[in-house]
């Protein structure tokens, strides 16, 4: 009996100008997690999309249980047993989280839904992995991280033989993860596969059987996890460099307090109080439900709260269009439908929040306007082959740094991100960590909003730990800082 489920032989992808996967060949256990780490546009995504029939290949094939595997769709796909997790959210808003957990796969008697078993399945996985979410919930009205998890149940409870999950824990919290690490197990240990693609290194010492790496689209290695030395050595396979990951603790602090809150306070937050100074990069850590992503929004002016934010001293009306007046700029933890216009061309995004700088008489100069994303692209070292390129066709990373370099060329002093580095790699996030420590070495003053811990404690001055919408302790970096003693404290202890 063949004892892989999977077999992947020489898969191609090309497309006009650019071959996205080189000949790939690799093979897929059974009964194991096999994890897929690459840099964006290593080929990951559309490897993934010619696996599960979203994307027809130039050549190669696909065996699965030891059979030509054809699929011209998803939905064939999982016909054949493949169910898919993809990186961006697959979820209707309007709908309840029980009417998403079973779109597609409804069993209606004259247009009535009808409750079956499989309903019934896909509520108890969710369940699973976190109580609190009510079925009959609009999804409008939850989380990034909730939705995340409604998306996470519904692959998981299709029963199928392999489960694709391409970076299902990007937006979810320690605990959760936890949970759902246990929910894999659980299910590896019932004959299910699963090819676990992250860019969180540690999950794949944690979590994978197996690691294939890809770089520009062509097949580096596959070993089990057991036989890789340390996250280094993946790092170094994945880039072709090695990248060192460590706190720098920053010169550029003055004693200049910049922006404050004092007693903010709505439904999600209680009597929240900071201050940061001039060229201070602050972290605020929690897991979901803490009140992270709260307090972000209540900082730009998205949401109700009472209480003070006071700007170099004086009180601040406290609405999105006067915080970009006064040089104090978002970057949302949901890039593409918060951060960016995806349809719009590179340029166009990074001038559209100043374009009076660009005006003249009511008219856009359009040389000016080509003379900054030439700016912006060199100084971010954005990689595109125009600046013309549609955003959506850039990599996550690379759609990241275009969010940026709008925020910047708002001429912002204060930058408020929210998961800067979400669903990106290792290389592009060292990229990003360099150009967030440049900016605050400028003077800029970073908050920076994020439900990594190790990318809190490597990057930022002071850090604020949130629970339940409550700040529960303040730490200055390298004095108090203990990842242990953190988790315990905004877990409650």
């Amino acid at each position: 009996m063949d004892e892989y489920l999977m077999r992947i032989e020489k898969l191609t992808k090309q497309f006009p100008g650019v071959v996205a996967v080189d000949n790939v060949s690799f093979d897929v256990k059974k009964n194991t997690v096999h994890c897929l780490i690459g840099e964006n546009g290593a080929g990951k995504s559309t490897l993934i999309k010619m696996l599960t029939g979203a994307l027809e290949r130039t050549s190669g094939r696909i065996l699965l249980n030891g059979k030509e595997f054809n699929a011209h769709n998803t939905k064939e796909a999982l016909d054949c047993g493949i169910s898919t997790l993809f990186q961006e959210l697959n979820i209707v808003n309007e709908l309840s989280v029980e009417e998403n957990l079973i779109l597609g796969e409804e069993d209606t008697r004259f247009s009535i839904l009808r409750k079956t078993d499989k309903i019934q399945r896909m509520v108890n996985v969710l369940k699973e992995i976190d109580a609190n979410i009510n079925p009959r919930t609009l999804v409008e009205n939850l989380s990034v991280a909730q939705k995340q998890l409604v998306e996470i149940a519904k692959a998981i409870a299709t029963e199928a033989e392999i489960i694709i999950m391409d970076e299902a824990t990007a937006a979810i919290s320690e605990n959760e993860i936890k949970k759902l690490f246990r929910i894999i197990r659980e299910l590896k240990e019932k004959k299910m596969t699963f090819i676990y693609i992250s860019h969180r290194l540690d999950e794949v010492f944690e979590l994978g059987d197996y690691v294939t790496i890809l770089r520009d689209g062509k097949h580096i290695a596959t070993k089990p996890v057991n036989e890789v030395k340390d996250r280094g050595e993946l790092i170094h396979m994945m880039i072709g460099k090695t990248v060192f990951e460590h706190y720098i603790s920053s010169t550029s602090v003055t004693d200049t307090v910049v922006l404050e809150g004092k007693g903010l306070t709505n439904e999600k937050l209680s009597d929240i109080n900071f201050e940061i100074h001039e060229g201070e990069i602050i972290g605020f850590y929690g897991l979901v439900g803490g009140g992270k992503t709260e307090l972000s929004r209540v900082l730009f002016g998205l949401d109700d709260f009472s209480g003070k934010i006071k700007y170099r001293g004086e009180d601040l009306k406290v609405i999105p269009h006067n915080m970009v007046k006064k040089g104090i700029v978002l970057v949302p933890e949901e890039r593409r439908t918060q951060g960016l216009f995806t349809s719009l061309t590179v340029k166009k995004n990074i001038s559209v929040m100043n374009l009076k700088k660009l005006s003249k008489r009511g008219f856009l100069r359009r040389k000016q306007e080509d003379m900054v994303a030439k700016e912006y692209i060199d100084k971010l070292n954005i990689a595109t082959s125009s600046a013309e390129k549609e955003v959506a066709f850039l990599s996550g990373g690379n759609q990241q740094k275009v969010v940026f370099a709008k925020c910047l060329f708002a001429d912002s002093d204060i930058l408020i991100m929210d998961e800067p580095t979400r669903g990106v790699d290792v290389g592009a996030k060292a990229e990003i960590y360099a150009i967030i420590r440049k900016l605050a070495g400028a003077g800029k003053s970073i908050l920076f909003f994020s439900s990594e811990l190790p990318e809190i404690i490597n990057m930022c001055d002071r850090i604020f730990l949130l629970s339940d919408g409550v700040i529960k302790a303040e730490m200055k970096n390298e004095t108090d800082i203990e990842s242990e003693k953190i988790l315990q404290i905004v877990t409650g202890g």
